[in-house]
């Protein structure tokens, strides 16, 4: 017996994937930490979070456990959890290894980002830098990552990108800190318009290092805060 053709109807339509509530929980947490409105040390309230958040301790619990696992939230028997204080000991470490992984993507992306691609990343650059002029930190944050992400998603390399986003979660309240650094702000903006300049001439070398001595100095500069934040609680 000849089966009758599947009619429209009849198909099942793909499920979209949606974004389940303590992946939304998680994700307004990792803002919250990396922007300081939950400061490192501080311990979490769940009455207080579930209110903001708007979910019940369930699925709060289950954010805090994803947030564990990127390092910025201690779980602790028996006591509340707590933001995790940044490791210092770790910083150099970190950025050295985003430096080397972020050089390559731009050395990549010279030779493979198309124009459209570099067309995109003007448009970012351009807005980024109006954030910059309005003194818009938190939106110039967004964009600055998003340069960055985009340059290695232009280098065309699947692994090399798995690595940079595993990176990249773990640095992201370290790159927010670093922007307090003494004029670290005004100098990353034209860092990025000299790299954009180098990936628009398709030069490879020259946009490398660039990009690295830009993600190296951000390591530094982040040194730089910590240090002055100790001396000043050493001193009270």
């Amino acid at each position: 017996m000849q089966q009758k053709p599947e009619t429209p109807k009849s198909r099942k339509s793909p499920k979209l994937k949606r974004m389940g509530l303590h992946e939304r929980a998680a994700a307004r947490m990792r803002t919250m930490i990396i922007r300081g409105e939950l400061p490192p040390g501080s311990q979490t309230q769940e009455t207080r979070l579930s209110k903001e958040l708007g979910v019940s301790r369930t699925p709060l619990r289950e954010a805090m456990k994803v947030l564990a696992a990127e390092g910025l939230i201690e779980l602790r028997p028996n006591r509340s959890p707590r933001i995790a204080d940044i490791a210092i000991d770790g910083i150099s470490e970190l950025f050295e290894a985003l430096a080397g992984i972020e050089r390559l993507a731009a050395e990549l992306a010279a030779e493979r980002a198309t124009a459209r691609d570099l067309a995109r990343l003007r448009t970012l650059q351009t807005r980024m830098e109006g954030h910059h002029r309005n003194g818009k930190l938190d939106d110039y944050f967004a964009i600055n990552g998003e340069i960055h992400n985009s340059i290695v998603r232009m280098a065309r390399n699947t692994p090399l990108r798995e690595a940079h986003e595993t990176l990249i979660s773990r640095a992201e309240r370290a790159r927010y800190l670093a922007l307090g650094a003494d004029r670290r702000w005004s100098n990353s903006v034209d860092e990025h318009a000299d790299i954009l300049a180098a990936l628009e001439a398709r030069d490879g070398e020259a946009a490398g290092r660039l990009l690295g001595a830009h993600v190296a100095r951000t390591g530094t500069a982040l040194l730089e805060v910590l240090a002055t934040s100790q001396a000043k609680q050493t001193a009270a």
